[in-house]
């Protein structure tokens, strides 16, 4: 489990190509402290599984399935990416759930600066906008970050200086594919009510639900 909370970036130092695969080489520093084969980091939001180390790069198979569900197969040499580590039992949880399993891709369509903030307005089809709900959680390139706005093609966040700085988001652009993981509490939810799992005894309903933002 991750946080969507950044700990670094690092940079992608190579890239070897397999018939739908891919083997990511990944510069970097402070994830790999206490770090061993087997163990996940979160690349721009996608949990991968550390095959190979050293003292300042790893390595990570991406497999096909992967490939087609994010945006990590248009990734290049010198590309800066977006890093985490599992979450340790005894760390702090500063985002939220975060689960490292893209939900699917969007694209940005618009970034305007409004102070101090920067909003980043993002389009994605519908299968992950039933999830975004205005005031919940969703992870855009492994950052947790609040919905601001969400409509039934468009939602919109409010980024600070210092989340840009630490992420990939001060280098995105107008048109630039992002990685989108929706809150995963939401599917567990709409997946009990669909299969007629809540007890009938149960005060939660489908439009407390609704009145409240859960769907």
């Amino acid at each position: 489990m991750f946080t969507g909370i950044i700990e670094e970036m690092g940079k992608i130092k190579s890239i070897s190509d397999g018939m739908a695969s891919k083997i990511l080489t990944i510069e970097c520093e402070k994830v790999l402290e206490n770090t061993k084969p087997g163990d996940s980091i979160a690349v721009n939001g996608v949990c991968l599984t550390v095959t190979t180390l050293s003292d300042k790069e790893y390595t990570a198979d991406v497999m096909h399935e992967t490939l087609n569900r994010s945006t990590l197969g248009n990734l290049k040499p010198d590309d800066v990416v977006n890093l985490e580590r599992a979450m340790a039992a005894d760390g702090r949880f500063g985002g939220h759930i975060v689960s490292g399993h893209i939900d699917g891709v969007g694209h940005i369509i618009n970034i305007q600066e409004d102070d101090n903030a920067v909003w980043f307005s993002i389009e994605a089809n519908e299968d992950i906008m039933r999830y975004v709900v205005e005031k919940g959680s969703i992870t855009i390139d492994g950052i947790s970050l609040t919905v601001a706005y969400a409509d039934k093609n468009i939602f919109k966040v409010s980024t600070i200086p210092h989340t840009r700085k630490v992420t990939t988001l001060s280098a995105k652009r107008a048109g630039d594919a992002v990685n989108l993981e929706c809150d995963i509490i939401g599917k567990y939810v709409e997946k009990m009510l669909n299969a007629g799992n809540v007890r009938k005894t149960s005060n939660i309903t489908e439009s407390f639900l609704e009145e409240n933002g859960f769907i």
